[in-house]
């Protein structure tokens, strides 16, 4: 394998972070989940506030094309479509590589349905990066580092077979950036434990950004593990949300845009915010949440989670069914994998009781293992 698979624990790291608000009833906001509302509430304050020229301007700065620019007439027509939202694990604790996506969400809003899905997939799924020179297989975190948002859009879109067109990416350290310039957020602490040289008692605390930061990364200590931390996370996300949506807040506009354009990217255009504010707000009457379900297994020195193709297909159907498309059968690297798999290893997908390795094939050779070139 790459020596770049090489990680850490064994631990699963479903990253399933549902970012709910309740509503922000004077401006009759719809209620709208993760970071595209929080992006989306700045969209609309801009008007609350008649900044609309400079907000357009900040906005539109953090724009980064994917590929193909896509027409913002699927938004004016009000058509079902998918983001991805990526949570990159770099801006924070001195780092300033490109690192990888923490986190990484598919976002299907249809406001015909008036139907939201957010489906997360796990950061160490198994699956081939598309847009590299030649054949590669890694964790799915990894494409964000080999390609940046338009690679890691597209193997998400290739692993599950769902159109994918959009993305918006921030970083840790915006995370943490957010939370001071909204004047830090309250959070009920589950249990006690200290991490990043802060002790967290049960029950209520108001928290800083640096001691939110650290309060959704801290998971070994955990009893539910990587779920634990999932519900730390999304604490912290709903409070933000809760925050930015405070008056108080609204009038403390300009510190949280500026820590919001300063860390995030997005191939969404200031315009496109609006049209999806405008006309998307039905769509949050029902939210929903699902994500990839893998069985963990060994490639080389690494610890995988490896979806089986009963699961991807479940997903792919699931995503397509909330966008109004039809169903299609999956057909890609992964499920081969996973055939040859079985039919070579006797690999077992549904409760195994040992500890298993899973070999990648090379990619014209159903026999010879991949040797990472």
């Amino acid at each position: 394998m790459d020596k770049r698979t090489r990680t850490t624990s064994k631990v699963q790291r479903n990253r399933l972070l549902i970012f709910e608000d309740n509503g922000v009833k004077k401006l009759r906001w719809g209620r709208i989940s993760g970071l595209l509302f929080l992006i989306l509430i700045f969209a609309a304050g801009a008007y609350a506030l008649r900044l609309y020229g400079q907000t357009k301007k900040a906005l539109n700065g953090t724009y980064q094309a994917a590929g193909e620019s896509k027409s913002a007439a699927v938004f004016q027509q009000k058509k079902a479509f998918s983001v991805l939202l990526l949570g990159a694990d770099t801006g924070a604790e001195g780092r300033t590589d490109q690192g990888n996506s923490d986190t990484m969400i598919v976002a299907t809003v249809n406001p015909s349905s008036k139907k939201v899905l957010l489906t997360s997939v796990p950061r160490d799924t198994m699956a081939e990066l598309i847009g590299t020179s030649g054949f590669n297989v890694q964790k799915i975190n990894a494409a964000y580092r080999e390609g940046g948002s338009e690679m890691a859009l597209n193997t998400v879109s290739k692993l599950l077979n769902v159109p994918l067109d959009y993305y918006v990416t921030i970083n840790m350290g915006g995370l943490e950036k957010i939370v001071d310039a909204v004047g830090g957020v309250d959070v009920d602490v589950p249990f006690t434990f200290s991490y990043g040289g802060t002790t967290f008692t049960k029950g209520a605390m108001h928290l800083n950004g640096t001691q939110s930061l650290a309060y959704a990364r801290m998971r070994y200590d955990d009893p539910e593990n990587d779920y634990g931390r999932q519900k730390r996370q999304r604490q912290i996300i709903t409070a933000i949300i809760k925050s930015t949506a405070s008056t108080g807040t609204l009038a403390n506009f300009q510190k949280v845009l500026k820590a919001i354009t300063s860390n995030m990217k997005t191939n969404l255009t200031f315009d496109d915010m609006v049209q999806i504010f405008l006309n998307y707000r039905s769509a949050s009457e029902s939210i929903s949440s699902d994500y990839i379900h893998g069985t963990a297994a060994n490639i080389g020195a690494a610890s995988y989670q490896i979806a089986s193709t009963t699961e991807l297909q479940r997903i792919s159907d699931k995503i397509r069914q909330t966008q109004g498309l039809s169903t299609v059968t999956l057909n890609n690297e992964e499920t081969r994998q996973n055939r040859l798999n079985v039919t070579n290893q006797g690999f077992i997908f549904e409760n195994p009781t040992v500890e298993q390795n899973f070999v990648i094939y090379a990619q014209n050779n159903d026999y010879a293992a991949w040797n990472g070139n």
